[in-house]
């Protein structure tokens, strides 16, 4: 139960807090609040750049660089703001999914 509580409680502060999301062509800029697990790599709180293809996305903040399989979905309405869910992974927050504010692009992690 705790678990369930502290998911809905990261959920609901990265999308009050989540910040901008920018770019054309598949990059786009989005902000990590908490330390996130992405294809077994964790990555610090800070400020990334989301390059996505058709099944990859790639995550960039300086010298750390992170590929991920994924699916990237389109929706019917455009998200307001940006949205990062997370799953607990061995007590750790991992990404399970980005909903990318500004457009109808959700981003599914494998």
């Amino acid at each position: 139960m705790k678990k369930l509580i502290l998911s809905f409680l990261i959920l609901a502060l990265v999308t009050a807090f989540a910040g901008t999301v920018t770019g054309t062509g598949g990059s786009y800029r989005i902000t990590l609040l908490q330390p996130s697990v992405v294809n077994g790599t964790v990555l610090k709180a800070g400020d990334y750049k989301l390059s996505v293809t058709n099944d990859k996305v790639t995550i960039v903040s300086g010298k750390t660089t992170v590929e991920a399989p994924v699916k990237v979905e389109q929706t019917e309405q455009k998200f307001d703001s940006t949205a990062i869910r997370y799953v607990d992974q061995a007590g750790k927050a991992a990404i399970s999914e980005i909903r990318l504010g500004g457009t109808k692009t959700k981003v599914v992690f494998n």
